[in-house]
């Protein structure tokens, strides 16, 4: 049975994208059939694995406003069993082309049910708001995976975004769960890391997972060659710990 994982934040610069792109890869290679939906409208996620987005003939945007069907719309990538459903600047039009739409905020889940179950996972990376396009999502979603960074203002925000998942969930999706919260740029060499993990376990007891991102400059710099960590370095830290991630996922000992 397949499942539909929301990453989200309303936060930028989270890891939302990052995560979204390792992890995926990471449970392809692990031998399970993943799709990612892109759904920000700067299409980092589409571009991080190595599709040019400016050359898609169709998007997600087909499928929210013009009612395509998604399987028209994924396509694969150069990574076995690891598909997108591709996104691009169009999309940031798409909250106002909704507005007069009936059941507007069932677009995305009514586009994914026809090829839900032919993937094991499907991710959603959502943009850094709580529009339209991320009710979509929520609404779409089994579960939420929220990143969060080990910096400053580590939880500003997210009370916002838990309490958006609480009404989603009492109007639109009551099926909807918190799936964990991800520990995302690590830097061990600093009090601040170890104290925002210690803030952020004590806001969501037993959701955070064991696996902790590191801050690794391979994991950043990964998408610029449109290459997710595992085919960019294979050895590094970045890697190491979203296979882990992925294990801890599908409930294998990481």
């Amino acid at each position: 049975m397949s499942k539909v994982i929301a990453i989200a934040n309303q936060k930028g610069g989270v890891g939302k994208t990052t995560t979204a792109v390792n992890l995926a890869a990471s449970l392809a290679e692990l031998g399970r059939r993943v799709l990612i939906i892109d759904v920000d409208p700067q299409g980092n996620t589409t571009s991080g694995l190595g599709v040019d987005k400016r050359r898609c003939e169709k998007t997600v945007y087909d499928c929210l406003v013009n009612g395509v069907s998604m399987d028209e719309v994924v396509v694969p990538t150069a990574y076995e069993n690891l598909f997108v459903c591709p996104s691009n600047i169009d999309l940031s039009g798409a909250e106002i082309d909704l507005i007069s739409v009936m059941g507007r905020e069932n677009q995305l889940k009514n586009s994914i049910r026809p090829i839900r179950e032919d993937y094991d996972f499907i991710f959603i990376d959502t943009p850094p708001s709580l529009g339209l396009i991320t009710i979509n999502t929520l609404t779409a979603a089994d579960s939420v995976l929220i990143p969060i960074q080990c910096e400053f203002y580590a939880l500003e925000g997210v009370s916002q975004l838990t309490n958006t998942i609480r009404r989603v969930k009492e109007a639109l999706n009551p099926g909807i769960t918190l799936e964990g919260v991800l520990l995302t740029m690590f830097d061990s060499r600093t009090n601040l890391s170890i104290q925002v993990v210690d803030e952020v376990k004590k806001f969501f007891p037993n959701k955070v997972y064991k696996t902790i991102i590191p801050r690794n400059v391979r994991l950043s710099e990964a998408p610029g060659f449109g290459q997710p960590i595992l085919s960019y370095d294979r050895g590094s830290k970045g890697a190491e710990s979203y296979v882990n991630l992925a294990r801890e996922l599908i409930g294998d000992d990481v």
